[in-house]
């Protein structure tokens, strides 16, 4: 039976957690144990078949079972609430089960979320953590540790993920470092600063992103509807100033690149409803730093119409591109 120290629990086996924890698994050593946590009982199931032979897994039910039993764990939520409830449930929560442990094995414990989780509720969970960690016994510890990730479904499968971390002390860094390279690129896993701060970076990231997956598909439509070629107009943007990350890796006009959601009706993607989602939190984070804004406000307006859309709804965020080609132009005459 593997330690708590050579344990790693993974909650949250979504469309991003699942592939992730496939790849943690894989980069754990064969005297290691990987722990399954989901509300998802066919994503489960799914996830034990797939590693079947593979090496060790085993399901638990909760926070509290997965930190009692291994001393690192690894969130990967969809919103705020979810991350409460797995942190801060007295009866269900890690932070909970950290007290639980403490009293007969004191040992230290990391905890991070992964998931794009607003600021506040990061904070809060930190803030519970610390209080916490205060009031352990001798020989315990706990370091809470923010980790969102950037690189969309394609890049968990992968296993290519950029990590922006928030960590306090750079002890609990390096140990969160040992397990997220496991799910992505070693060098693109970045101490942003303190608790927090991966948040942020991960927030002002998807800002930047949701406009120019807008701007990206109103330059290439522009394009399109004139007859240009679309692969030798993004070939040309790629090598020119409006280069961008989704002209050259997630390009929005279908059939310019293979096995990009575009090219596959738009499906497996980051989802338009969550880029919106994701944008708003920007647009928050600026209003509370006090940054004024120009763009975010149109283009959650064009999030907001396109996914209003049955033939939309539910599509990788580059769907945008469908809507605009497939909109009628209202002409303003003056």
């Amino acid at each position: 039976m593997a330690s708590p120290e050579n344990t790693v629990a993974f909650i949250g086996l979504g469309v991003m957690g699942y592939p992730m924890a496939v790849n943690l698994h894989a980069g754990l050593g064969p005297d290691q144990k990987l722990l399954i946590c989901d509300v998802n009982s066919d994503a489960i199931s799914r996830f034990k078949k797939e590693t079947e032979g593979k090496g060790s897994v085993e399901v638990v039910n909760n926070g509290f079972e997965a930190v009692r039993a291994a001393n690192t764990v690894i969130t990967m939520l969809p919103d705020s609430p979810a991350v409460k409830a797995v942190y801060l449930d007295p009866q269900t929560g890690i932070i909970s089960g950290v007290h639980s442990a403490a009293q007969s094995i004191p040992k230290p414990k990391l905890i991070m979320e992964c998931g794009t989780i607003e600021t506040a509720t990061i904070l809060e969970v930190a803030k519970a953590s610390e209080a916490s960690s205060s009031r352990l016994p001798a020989g315990a510890a706990l370091s809470f540790v923010d980790a969102p990730v950037s690189g969309g479904p394609m890049g968990a499968q992968a296993g290519t993920l950029t990590f922006m971390v928030g960590a306090n002390d750079e002890a609990a860094f390096q140990t969160a470092k040992s397990h997220l390279a496991h799910m992505g690129n070693k060098n693109s896993v970045f101490l942003c600063g303190k608790v927090g701060a991966g948040t942020a970076f991960k927030v002002i990231n998807n800002y930047l992103s949701a406009i120019t997956s807008l701007a990206a598909s109103e330059a290439l439509n522009i394009g399109v509807k004139m007859g240009l070629d679309a692969k030798l107009l993004t070939d040309v943007i790629n090598v020119s100033g409006g280069q961008c990350w989704v002209t050259s890796q997630s390009n929005p006009v279908p059939g310019v690149q293979d096995n990009v959601p575009s090219s596959r009706g738009y499906e497996g993607g980051f989802r338009l409803e969550l880029c919106a989602k994701v944008l708003g939190m920007g647009s928050q984070l600026a209003e509370m730093v006090g940054a004024r804004t120009i763009l975010d406000k149109p283009t959650l307006e064009a999030f907001k119409e396109a996914s209003s859309d049955e033939r939309y709804k539910g599509k990788d965020a580059r769907v945008v591109y469908k809507w605009l080609s497939e909109s009628e132009r209202k002409w303003v005459l003056k």
